[in-house]
């Protein structure tokens, strides 16, 4: 059990390579972690940065003889929402896990945390790290599912593993909360490397109290200042 424990770990403290939402597939610049600057395609199910977005629009709008089209496929846009939401359906059908996410986020904003809970477990299954976030905010509010702290936690340590900075960002206030400051710091550093606004704060704050060391505080400022720029684009 205990190396078991210690190869969780291992995996567990492993700083990511990107975002679980990695690069636009158009710019191909890393996507932001911030879900007002990213947009879902619901006829491919592709998640692109609306930079690309606007500049797509922008083009069309520019042209009166170009009609509305996916950034990325170049399917038609539909003018309905409900014929979008056939459209993923159908990707949602086939499998497809970010449609499902898609599904899952739709379903938990709308109140159907059952069918939430659905979705996002079929999406976890198939390694979708916002699922698996998901799955941890229902399992600890208790949604669509009993409470259930100890399934909470795998599936947020799932999400964290897989690149999700909130979900690194919350174990790290369970450790903290715990009194485990050694991992509630591995956990705020790793999330800051990825961009994360609030982990970087409590980095800060911790340096402050002298519970994080000068030369980890300067790496974990370069490495947020670096992935914070590089999200960036003139377009965006």
């Amino acid at each position: 059990k205990k190396r078991a424990a210690e190869l969780r770990d291992e995996l567990l403290f492993k700083q990511p390579e990107s975002s679980h939402l990695g690069d636009c597939p158009i710019c191909l610049l890393p996507l932001s972690i911030k879900e007002e600057q990213i947009t879902m395609m619901e006829c491919c199910s592709k998640v692109i940065c609306n930079g690309c977005s606007i500049t797509n629009l922008i083009r069309e709008l520019d042209d009166e003889r170009l009609e509305p089209k996916c950034a990325f496929c170049r399917c038609r846009v539909p003018s309905q929402k409900s014929d979008a939401k056939k459209n993923t359906m159908k990707r949602v059908e086939a499998n497809d896990m970010m449609a499902m996410c898609f599904m899952a986020n739709l379903s938990y904003e709308e109140g159907n945390y059952v069918d939430s809970f659905k979705y996002s477990s079929k999406a976890a299954e198939m390694g979708d790290a916002d699922s698996n976030y998901r799955l941890s905010i229902l399992y600890w509010r208790g949604r669509g599912v009993e409470k259930d702290e100890k399934k909470e936690m795998h599936h947020l340590e799932e999400a964290a593993i897989g690149g999700h900075p909130a979900a690194r960002y919350n174990l790290g206030v369970h450790d903290l909360n715990k009194g485990r400051m050694d991992r509630a710091v591995k956990h705020y550093i790793i999330a800051a490397n990825l961009g994360h606004d609030a982990s970087i704060q409590e980095v800060k704050d911790l340096y402050a109290k002298r519970f994080v060391c000068k030369e980890d505080f300067a790496a974990a400022l370069r490495a947020h200042h670096a992935a914070v720029d590089a999200m960036k684009s003139p377009q965006r």
